[in-house]
């Protein structure tokens, strides 16, 4: 339903009141898991937000819109016709049992009877009021809408989002040019790095993409280094990406203000958008169960209201996550409240960042100073001397924060809760308790064995292979290792070559920067020799060297356990399921040295097919990633400087 620009609800508005939106629809709700599991994304998220808003009165002040459902013509913008295909038929498969076959091969999916029709309600409602925005009938709006968006990618749904929801609504207030929307800046404050939106707007100077989130060096959801603060765009739309990762949790108020203050707001002010979009995910709040940080709703208000300076406030809030159903509802309160202007909010805060958030702060300013001089200019040191303890919980100024609810945590948060959404199961707890149990238990078992781990690239050199055992960073590495759980130096170190094929792939990792890194070709070929250092290390060592190597969040159980390892001599090669998305997932069987196996860790046979083809980048690896190549070999006494050098240039040209 709509209502006149000054009519809300029946009542008369002065010209001043702000004309607010709010989307809320009950039919968004049939989207929930396969026989009602257990899972935070369901429909009493969104019910939450609702009951609150209406109990507070809150909706009697604004302009309450039903959800609208897109046409395929503007999701295809960003989406591929494979995808829409895929969301558009799901729930007329016609069993669950398909459904569930087909989630099955996606990152944190889920489908029911009703995700078509609610994915493309949630997706066309936020189109709709950016829509309304852009043409000044709002002056800002929230889309209270599920399943959320940021995650999906241009083909591939993921982290539970279906269609990205913020990512269509922008593309069309660009392509509708009567609209006069020519730069929009999104920010998405969700927990999780929003991967599919930055890849969306990877290459466009239109859309400025800001995206601070937990990364902790690409170890949490979505993984990987898509969320470093080194990826900054490319072409055209270089310096347009600014990722704030942060390296823990706990984060709060004060964190998430200080990168407000020092890098989002000066860079707005340069970037001047038309309009404003925000990937408002609330699993930053506190108490949230899968985000492990403290902010506030009062946080979240003021970050907001800092915004609002801009675009003459036109802005559109777009849910994304947030699963502490009273924090989650009474942040969204204190947003709605912010963009009706008529409650007045303090920004003075009592507490301070964590240290580790000056750093990153640093770092971002550092990479993004030569497109936007504005964060060129040194941080005063009066700032940056002052932090928290790393265990200081921020109270929130919410008086019924801690309530007794659904999905509510106890106010002691000292115990990091957080869960990769890739790892979630869907119907029970993850218990930090139990997970502990379990891990020491097979990690006492693995201790016991050794083997030689293999390494053909940058960890010939024992210093940078050291980071991954006793954590830290070495010469030329743009950031640290956490390190191995048993910092055990190894035992022996030697030396031997293998008829395997050593090539260098990809554009960029967030470790070395712009550039290929080191892979082996699993299948052995008598014409090509390798050099490979061994590492004599413990199995259990040797699972946490695969966790790093593909920047994935530790588990209850090894990905390559005994069973694996009596089988590999066999098989020869192991690909990880649980590491799939990893460069180095497969573990390959290289002999044995004094009755040890080696083993090494490279891609797989169809990503080698993929470099041949050209679908993944051939590339020469970076300076400072050659360089630490060529320690190796000259410190391990296999080579000259100059022999080095040749080996990896021929490497890097000789076709494969």
């Amino acid at each position: 339903m709509e209502f006149p620009p000054d009519r809300i609800n029946g009542t008369e508005q002065s010209s001043v009141q702000r004309r607010v939106g709010l989307v809320y629809d009950e039919r968004m709700c049939k989207h929930s898991t396969p026989e009602a599991e257990r899972h935070p994304e369901n429909p009493d998220r969104i019910r939450a937000i609702w009951y609150k808003l209406m109990s507070a009165g809150i909706h009697h002040r604004c302009m309450v819109f039903d959800a609208k459902v897109v046409e395929d013509k503007y999701i295809a913008a960003v989406h591929t016709s494979n995808h829409i295909d895929l969301i558009k038929t799901i729930s007329s498969k016609k069993t669950a049992s398909q459904r569930n076959r087909v989630a099955a091969r996606y990152n944190s999916i889920y489908f029911n009877e009703g995700s078509s029709e609610s994915a493309y309600l949630a997706a066309g409602s936020v189109l709709e009021v950016a829509e309304k925005v852009a043409k000044g009938e709002l002056n800002s709006a929230f889309a209270i809408v599920r399943p959320p968006g940021h995650h999906a990618e241009e083909n591939e749904p993921m982290g539970f989002c279906l269609y990205n929801n913020v990512a269509i609504a922008a593309r069309f207030l660009l392509n509708q040019k009567d609209l006069g929307i020519n730069k929009i800046l999104i920010v998405d404050w969700d927990v999780h790095h929003g991967n599919g939106t930055q890849k969306m707007f990877w290459k466009d100077p239109r859309v400025l993409f800001f995206s601070v989130h937990r990364h902790e060096y690409g170890s949490f959801y979505p993984t990987g280094d898509d969320g470093s603060h080194v990826m900054i765009g490319e072409g055209p739309g270089a310096g347009y990406n600014i990722n704030v990762p942060w390296e823990n949790g706990r984060c709060g108020d004060a964190d998430y203000i200080a990168v407000w203050d020092h890098i989002l707001i000066p860079v707005a002010k340069d970037f001047n958008p038309d309009i404003i979009i925000i990937s408002a995910g609330f699993d930053a709040a506190i108490g949230d169960p899968l985000g492990g940080c403290r902010v506030t709703p009062h946080g979240y208000s003021i970050m907001l209201k800092k915004l609002m300076k801009f675009s003459r406030g036109k802005i559109i809030m777009a849910l994304e996550g947030g699963y502490n159903l009273n924090s989650l509802a009474n942040s969204v309160v204190a947003c709605v409240e912010m963009l009706l202007e008529d409650k007045p909010v303090a920004e003075s805060l009592e507490v301070y960042p964590f240290e580790s958030t000056w750093r990153v702060i640093k770092a971002v300013r550092e990479k993004l100073s030569t497109f936007w001089p504005t964060l060129a200019d040194k941080l005063p040191e009066e700032l940056t001397s002052r932090v928290t303890s790393q265990h200081q919980i921020y109270s929130s100024q919410s008086e019924d924060e801690y309530e007794d609810g659904p999905n509510t945590l106890p106010e002691d948060l000292e115990n990091d809760v957080t869960i990769p959404l890739s790892k979630l199961n869907l119907s029970e707890d993850a218990g930090s308790d139990q997970v502990t149990a379990t891990s020491q238990a097979w990690r006492s078992q693995l201790a016991k064995i050794d083997v030689w781990y293999a390494s053909f690239g940058s960890n010939m050199s024992e210093p940078r292979f050291l980071c991954y055992i006793q954590g830290g960073q070495a010469e030329g590495m743009k950031r640290p290792c956490r390190g191995a759980v048993d910092k055990t130096k190894p035992k022996e170190v030697m030396w031997k070559t293998v008829p395997h094929r050593l090539f260098f792939g990809r554009e960029s990792t967030a470790t070395w920067g712009p550039g290929g890194v080191a892979f082996l070709n699993p299948e052995s070929n008598y014409q090509e020799k390798t050099f490979i250092c061994l590492y004599k290390i413990t199995l259990e060592q040797f699972n946490d060297v695969l966790l790093q190597e593909n920047v994935r969040i530790d588990t209850s159980s090894p990905f390559f356990d005994l069973n694996a390892l009596d089988s590999i001599e066999y098989e020869k090669t192991i690909s990880l399921e649980a590491l799939k998305d990893g460069w180095y997932h497969n573990v390959v069987y290289l002999g044995k040295e004094n009755d040890i196996p080696i083993l090494t860790m490279t891609c797989t046979h169809t990503a080698v097919e993929g470099f041949k083809s050209g679908k993944i980048p051939i590339c020469a690896p970076p300076k400072e990633y050659a360089d630490t190549l060529v320690r190796g070999l000259v410190q391990g006494k296999q080579l000259s400087e100059d022999e080095a050098v040749a080996y990896i240039q021929e490497a890097t040209t000789k076709p494969l």
